[in-house]
């Protein structure tokens, strides 16, 4: 093979990405790290799980990464899994730990199972594994988060108010007591031993011992309504793995609010030995969707098992478990991707399957032909010199990273052939970026802009290091050209869903203090006619692009010498009097007026050239903003005005102000603009010459419609305008977005349901979430 064969295709383009997070514990878990689809990093803790919420601050001039840090707080109390009455346990611990038998009593007083708060042993503090949900299944629309502990405590939480996690369901104590009512038995007319018996003590501890758990895609099921109507209810499944083999499927009914949203769980029996790893696995063909979930052993072998979604609308289940690799070579499983990819030559889409076993990459096509389901499996090797810690995935080009604990990371692509696939490897070494390092962990961001991974310190001159210190480091896997054509080419069309790109288009503007023309010119073409998702791509460019000047500015200022800014007073005649005829001119030509002399010599003086020219881009940009801000605002007015039209009768009040809308469209309206003038058109005449306005609720005043951000009647009272409905929001309680961009107000029981799903919008500037 040639040299130029050896030479990758493609070219790896990785910079360090400032703001380094110091762990103050040390990290846990075999994968430590998890970033969510809503730009969340949980790093999993001896003390804690500490989580680290990503921000692209639009009012910010640090070009650094900024980061709002909150964390998971561990019970106080160590789980102890539910085997038996109190009673009966006690006994059954006191008799095992006196047992004569030492295969009975060591095994009993060395498993940390059995004996989690340890007595002689170090006490089981810390968390072995954390898992994201998809976005929208708290009350917020944002994502959920399922930590498992050391001591086996399975929980679910979520983030209230951004500043404190509640817990909602603790799964480990409700599946104890199913397993209590069903005197810990799976299958029907089966019987259980005394738990006297130190094997039915194990078995019993097993079946409730949580190895791994991940969450499902969102879907969707049909409720049954009291006057026999259908309605479809979103909801989720979580997928728990067991020790023993055994899986149970928690299905929660969405907006998840507490142990209540808990629909159904069902358990299911793989058969698996030592069990290690789960993963879900989804494939779409033919507009049918099919699931099931991956499971791997510690020994070697993994597979695909058949789920059971009978209530899940959409879905098709497997027949039979699907053998990926069969031998049992004990290379454990330690870590599963499932990525969904479209075949090129076969004109279909497929399902590739990763994992890591031992220093090797595990990789099994599947693909659904004629003949039928059709596996193609392999290993990657030689990227590795030891085991593998860790794997992740960017989902929206299917690359494959994985890592190794001497700081090496892998990156591969794949690549289709005729007959199955091939890959492409890089090698991005982080000691060159942050020095001998001990890699423990990595994580990719949603669109794949940023690597996360947790480091200590590595070895220096062939000594360990005597303290270890975990921290947090960033590393951009994309320039900033890459990151503008895929927001330009973006399927999803959602700035906050793509925050890790438009990060790195504000750390270039913001060094750069210029927007490049070739994105402008790109922009231009797309606003044209386009969705309203590029005119909010230019407003946050816009807005980065005031704060790089902002901040020139300020740095022009602290530049200049320092000035005696003494003002003159009245009594300081004899000062005034001195002032000469050429310094009176001087001032006259500068400003035309007298009225300078008593003003701060600083004000008087010339300014910075510097200054000048920013105030002035200072005073464009914003002008520009401006407008944007009055599109997107005349816009979305539409899009009410529209709801009002289709959800409502002839003169029905619906709590918005119509007619304020349609008079402020009308007012501020294009010429162009045809569509606005056709519906203001239909909807008035819905109206039938009802006014319907809003009353101010401390003088009962007319609030007239004259600003879509604030309402103010005529008495003086000032209340902001709630920017999803236009409704002045009277009350001390609102929401605002994540950057602070917009407010709405809360949902009202008395609102109709075409209301509520107007208040469940992200806001319309900025497509950040309330709160």
């Amino acid at each position: 093979m040639t040299d130029s064969e050896k030479r990758p295709s493609f070219h790896l383009s990785v910079s360090k990405r400032e703001t380094v997070v110091k762990m103050l514990q040390a990290v846990t878990g075999l994968e430590p790290l998890s970033w969510s689809d809503d730009h969340r990093l949980s790093v999993c803790t001896c003390s804690n799980v500490s989580i680290l919420e990503q921000v692209c601050d639009i009012h910010s001039t640090s070009p650094e990464l900024i980061l709002h840090r909150t964390c998971v707080s561990a019970p106080h109390k160590t789980c102890f899994l539910r085997v038996g009455s109190p009673k009966e346990v006690e006994q059954c611990r006191s008799k095992f730990a006196r047992s004569s038998d030492p295969t009975v009593n060591q095994k009993f007083m060395m498993d940390r199972i059995f004996n989690p708060e340890g007595k002689g042993l170090p006490s089981l503090q810390g968390y072995k594994y954390a898992c994201w949900s998809p976005v929208g299944c708290d009350s917020n629309g944002r994502c959920l988060l399922a930590v498992l502990t050391l001591d086996n405590r399975l929980t679910v939480n979520t983030n209230v108010d951004r500043l404190q996690w509640k817990q909602l369901a603790d799964l480990t104590e409700m599946y104890g007591e199913r397993l209590a009512q069903s005197n810990y038995t799976m299958t029907e007319g089966a019987t259980s031993t005394e738990l006297d018996d130190f094997s039915e003590y194990q078995r019993r501890h097993s079946m409730q011992t949580p190895v791994r758990m991940e969450w499902s895609k969102i879907c969707s099921t049909q409720e049954i309504m009291e006057n026999n109507t259908c309605r479809e209810v979103g909801t989720v499944l979580l997928a728990v793995f067991f020790e023993n083999g055994d899986v149970a499927i928690w299905q929660f009914q969405l907006p998840i609010k507490d142990h209540t949203s808990i629909i159904s769980c069902n358990t299911i029996v793989s058969g698996v030995e030592s069990p290690s790893i789960l993963e879900w696995w989804e494939y779409e063909h033919s507009n049918r969707k099919m699931s099931g979930l991956i499971v791997g052993s510690s020994l070697g072998p993994v597979k695909i098992i058949p789920i059971n979604l009978k209530a899940v609308k959409g879905y098709f289940t497997l027949r039979q478990p699907v053998v990926l690799w069969q031998e049992s070579d004990h290379l454990p499983v330690n870590s599963i991707k499932c990525i969904a990819l479209y075949h090129p030559y076969q004109k279909c889409n497929c399902s590739l399957v990763v994992a890591a076993r031992g220093c090797y990459v595990f990789w099994c096509l599947l693909l659904i032909s004629k003949a039928g389901l059709n596996v193609h499996n392999s290993h990657v090797t030689g990227l590795h010199s030891l085991p593998i810690i860790s794997l992740s995935v960017d989902r929206q080009n299917g690359t494959i990273y994985s890592c190794s604990i001497d700081g090496k990371v892998q990156q591969l692509i794949p690549i289709f052939t005729n007959v199955a696939l091939k890959f492409e490897h890089q090698c991005i070494s982080l000691s060159e970026m942050f020095g001998s390092v001990k890699l423990h962990g990595i994580a990719i961001s949603p669109f794949g802009a940023y690597l996360a991974c947790v480091t200590s310190e590595g070895m220096n001159n062939v000594i360990h290091p005597v303290n270890k210190n975990f921290q947090v480091n960033f590393v951009a896997l994309k320039t900033f050209e890459e990151a503008a054509a895929q927001l330009l080419e973006s399927s999803s069309q959602n700035l906050f869903r793509q925050m890790d790109l438009t990060d790195l288009v504000r750390w270039k503007i913001l060094k750069d203090k210029v927007i490049p023309q070739f994105l402008m010119d790109a922009l231009d073409k797309k606003v044209e006619g386009g969705p309203s998702y590029y005119w909010r791509l230019r407003l946050f460019l816009l807005r980065i692009w005031y704060q790089s000047f902002k901040k020139l500015t300020s740095e022009a200022m602290r530049k200049q010498p320092h000035q005696d800014s003494k003002v003159l007073k009245m009594e300081d005649t004899l000062l005034e009097g001195n002032i000469s005829e050429e310094e009176k001119d001087h001032d006259q030509d500068r400003h035309g007026d007298e009225h300078n002399i008593g003003k701060p010599l600083r004000e008087t003086a010339e300014p910075d050239v510097e200054s000048s020219l920013a105030d002035e881009s200072l005073l464009k940009i914003q002008q520009t903003i401006d407008a944007v801000e009055a599109h997107l605002i005349k816009e979305y007015m539409k899009h009410v005005l529209g709801e009002v039209y289709l959800h409502t009768g002839i003169t029905e009040y619906t709590g918005i102000p119509t007619r304020g809308l349609c008079a402020y469209l009308m007012a501020n309206r294009d010429n162009d603009d045809r569509a606005a003038q056709v519906l203001i058109g239909h909807v008035e005449k819905k109206m039938n010459k009802q006014m319907f306005p809003e009353h101010c609720t401390l003088c009962k005043e007319v609030i007239p419609f004259t600003d879509g951000k604030k309402a103010v009647c005529p008495k003086g009272h000032l209340w902001l305008r709630c920017f999803l409905t236009y409704q002045a929001c009277q009350s001390l309680e609102y929401r605002k977005c994540l950057l602070r961009d917009s407010i709405a107000r809360h949902s009202a029981p008395e609102d109709l349901e075409w209301i509520k799903r107007l208040l469940k919008g992200p806001c319309i500037l900025c497509d950040s979430p309330m709160f």
